[in-house]
């Protein structure tokens, strides 16, 4: 199990024990995260659904393709978010991409910009990626303003990118190469 830390949080996969705090965090911040992201079907948000999704997800880790943690409050142990490194591709790429959600009442407070160094660190340090990138909504400049914090750089606009809410959207991307870390 791949564990990180930071100041303030820590991260850890996370289990079946957690399916259901998971769960309460997905639709208490439902519209939220829904601004940004594709609406999900109401399954989505069911246990069941999350329990087939943490399967998966512990696939594509045995397979190294993905990485994916729970960000988890030191002083409370409340689960406030996720952070994952995903679409990881070996050489001659060596590279992946970074995600990440944030509970609407933790938001504004540097959390994001500590997961994803957390995440990033994992990325160039340990798992020895080259180059790790990131989209975001043009419209999510609270988003931008972390990938900004952490040294990702913006190397441009990918033109009607993804669908959100029945509209081709697009997005910027970012990128930070190891020896920007």
């Amino acid at each position: 199990m791949v564990l990180l830390k930071s100041s303030r949080l820590y991260f850890r996969p996370l289990t079946e024990s957690d399916i259901d705090e998971f769960v309460e965090l997905l639709i208490r911040n439902k519209q939220f995260w829904t601004i940004f992201e594709p609406k999900h079907p109401e399954p989505f948000y069911t246990r069941e659904a999350q329990l087939e999704k943490l399967v998966e997800a512990k696939q594509a880790q045995r397979l190294g393709k993905e990485y994916s943690w729970g960000i988890y409050h030191n002083d409370t142990n409340r689960l406030i978010g996720s952070v994952s490194i995903y679409s990881i591709r070996r050489l001659p790429f060596a590279s992946a991409y970074i995600g990440y959600s944030l509970d609407e009442h933790h938001t504004k407070q540097g959390y994001g910009t500590e997961a994803v160094e957390a995440a990033l660190k994992f990325a160039f340090r340990e798992f020895g990626l080259h180059r790790v990138e990131a989209m975001v909504s043009p419209r999510n400049e609270a988003s931008q303003k972390v990938l900004e914090k952490v040294g990702m750089f913006k190397e441009g606009t990918l033109r009607k990118n993804l669908f959100i809410n029945g509209v081709w959207e697009d997005h910027y991307l970012y990128s930070m190469l190891e020896e920007d870390f």
